[in-house]
C-alpha cells in the first residue's frame, strides 16, 4: 500500500500577519487554490512517480507502467482540506471522502477573552451543496460535525487521534490488496503527529515535520513495514507559490 500525505493549500489563516483576525474555518487564498491545481496536476502526471523500491534491500524496481493511480481520496473536513482535494479528485477521477479524524489538532474553535470557543463546523447540507460529488460519513449532520463544547483539542487529544489514524493505516496495509493507493489531504500539526504516531515517537515535542502548503510525503507500506520515501516534496511548486 502506498500512502501520500499531503498538506491542504495556503488558507485565509496561513497568510495573516496577525493571529487575532483568525477564522475558524479559513477559506483557501487565491495563491492556495493555485497551489491545489498544482499538486493535482502532479499526481495526474505518472512520469512524477517515484519507481517502486524493494523493501528488504531498498533497490529500486522499475514500471514502465506506473502511474499515480491513487485508489483513494480522503480529505478533512475543514474547508480549506475540502477544497484542495476538489482539483485532486477531477484530474485523478476519484471521489473525495471526508475522514474526520484527520482534521487538525486543536479543532474548530476561536480564542476569545482568553477562552477557546468551539464551533460545529458546516453542516452536512452546506458540504453537500458546495462539494455535491463528496462522499459523507453519517457523523457529519446538520448540526455541524465537530463538538464544540470540546472547544480547543489540546496536543495530546490531537496524538491519540494520530495515533487511532495510524493503526487504522496499518490495518488497511495489513489487510488491502499492495495497490492500494490512498492520498489523504490534511494539515500541518496533524501531519506531524502522524508520522510520530507511525513512527512510534508520540509524545515528543521536541521536533517537529513540517511541510509547506500541498507538500506531499509518501509511504509505502508492505504489512506492517513501511519505507519513508520521501517527506514535504514541493517540486510541483513554482518559487513563488511556496508557502
Amino acid at each position: 500500500m502506498e500512502l501520500y500525505i499531503i498538506r491542504h493549500g495556503q488558507s485565509a489563516n496561513n497568510a495573516l500577519d496577525d493571529d487575532s483576525k483568525r477564522t475558524y474555518d479559513p477559506l483557501l487564498t487565491d495563491l492556495g487554490k493555485q497551489q491545489a491545481q498544482h499538486v493535482a496536476n502532479y499526481l495526474m502526471d505518472s512520469a512524477q512517480r517515484d519507481s517502486r523500491l524493494s523493501p528488504g534491500g531498498g533497490a529500486s524496481i522499475s514500471n514502465e507502467s506506473q502511474s499515480f493511480g491513487i485508489t483513494h481520496l480522503y480529505c478533512s473536513a475543514m474547508h480549506r482540506a475540502l477544497e484542495t482535494a476538489a482539483p485532486i479528485a477531477r484530474v485523478l477521477h476519484v471521489k473525495p471522502e471526508i475522514w474526520i479524524d484527520i482534521h487538525e489538532q486543536g479543532g474548530m474553535y476561536l480564542e476569545q477573552a482568553g477562552t477557546h470557543v468551539g464551533y460545529p463546523g458546516r453542516t452536512r447540507t452546506e458540504i453537500q451543496s458546495e462539494f455535491p460529488d463528496y462522499v459523507l460519513p453519517e457523523t457529519i449532520t446538520d448540526k455541524g460535525w465537530y463538538d464544540m463544547a470540546r472547544g480547543y483539542e489540546t496536543i495530546y487529544e490531537g496524538a491519540g487521534r494520530a495515533i487511532k489514524v495510524a493503526r487504522e493505516l496499518r490495518r488497511r496495509a495489513a489487510e488491502e490488496a499492495s495497490d492500494t493507493r490512498i492520498a489523504i489531504v490534511t494539515h500541518g500539526t496533524f501531519i506531524d503527529l502522524l508520522l510520530k504516531a507511525l513512527l512510534g515517537q508520540l509524545p515528543n515535542r521536541q521536533f517537529f515535520f513540517a511541510h509547506y502548503n500541498t507538500g506531499i510525503t509518501r509511504l509505502d507500506f508492505d504489512r506492517d513495514v513501511f519505507v519513508v520515501r520521501y517527506v514535504n516534496r514541493i517540486e510541483h511548486l513554482p518559487v513563488d507559490l511556496i508557502t
